[in-house]
């Protein structure tokens, strides 16, 4: 046991601290957003697979109740092999940490989700209150698509059930028919990837833990590659430079493309559409992909192996 814990820290700090700095510096991300999003997900789940068995094999050996429940099915020789009778200090000081650290990361899951849940109510009921009233005897609206009457152009998906596309009358009136498209393409990829949960995800970690650079990078990384994957949907179906002047069209009145505006993303997804960057050859994307899925294998593996080598 005490093998399987010092090498299910090692994989944690190693996939926690150097792998998403590296990995924010590569160029590849921006080529191919979607397969980025993947490797930073399976990075997040072989850290946190690393601390949910190193929890389980620490509380198997404290607690003899845990350990007969969770051996209980097991032969003798594999509860032998895991050594559980005898846990070091550390250990123990290890497994209570990482209940801590289990117990804080569900609630701030469970507040993120409450969050958002009360936006979403917060923000539908300013949306019954700022929609058009329709004539006595239709219904109100519940489709896919909400429209607003503001002078201003904007667009975005509201999640939920159902969800909705919004878009103002301004919006409707500067953009063109293949602008308009693409605007509904690029929310529509958000609402089909689910990319709202992914930004749940990524904001209760890192507001969590925001001392982890696993966690900090996750969040930032993910708000900006999502919407270079939507981008993408978009472009495919509408073209680089539609899909870029339907950016900019729907954010010039609020100055995001000036020199001196914070929003620095929207300025570098506008010239990433028109000079859009070479996608990795299909062997690369597959490789990468591949062995992204593997890695969060590693944690379990480490976990596993003595009772495989004892049943062997």
């Amino acid at each position: 046991m005490t093998v399987c814990l010092l090498l299910l820290s090692v994989v944690a700090l190693t996939a926690a601290v150097p792998v998403p700095r590296a990995l924010t510096r590569a160029s590849w991300a921006e080529r191919e957003p979607v397969v980025a999003l993947w490797v930073w997900q399976c990075l997040v789940a072989t850290v946190l697979l690393c601390c949910l068995t190193a929890l389980v094999l620490g509380t198997a050996a404290v607690f003899h109740t845990v350990r007969d429940r969770v051996f209980a099915p097991a032969p003798p020789a594999v509860t032998a092999a895991y050594d559980l009778s005898a846990a070091p200090v550390w250990a123990v000081s290890l497994t209570v940490l990482l209940a801590c650290g289990a117990a804080w990361t569900t609630a701030m899951l469970g507040r993120e989700l409450f969050e958002a849940r009360r936006r979403r109510g917060l923000t539908r009921a300013h949306l019954r209150e700022r929609a058009p009233e329709l004539p006595a005897g239709l219904p109100a609206a519940r489709g896919p698509m909400l429209v607003l009457e503001d002078e201003y152009p904007d667009a975005w998906w509201m999640p939920g059930h159902p969800p909705q596309l919004v878009v103002t009358t301004g919006a409707l009136q500067r953009l063109t028919d293949h602008q308009l498209d693409a605007v509904l393409t690029h929310e529509r990829g958000h609402a089909r990837a689910h990319h709202d949960w992914l930004l749940h995800l990524s904001t209760a970690l890192a507001t969590g833990f925001p001392r982890v650079p696993l966690f900090a990078h996750f969040c930032d990384q993910t708000h900006r590659l999502v919407e270079l994957a939507a981008d993408d949907a978009a472009s495919r179906r509408c073209g680089h430079l539609t899909t870029a002047l339907a950016l900019i069209e729907l954010n010039q009145h609020r100055g995001v493309l000036s020199c001196a505006s914070s929003r620095r993303l929207l300025g570098e997804r506008v010239d990433r559409l028109l000079e859009p960057p070479p996608r990795l050859l299909r062997r690369q994307r597959a490789l990468t992909t591949t062995v992204a899925a593997l890695v969060p294998l590693l944690p379990l593996l480490i976990t596993f192996a003595p009772g495989l080598s004892a049943l062997s």
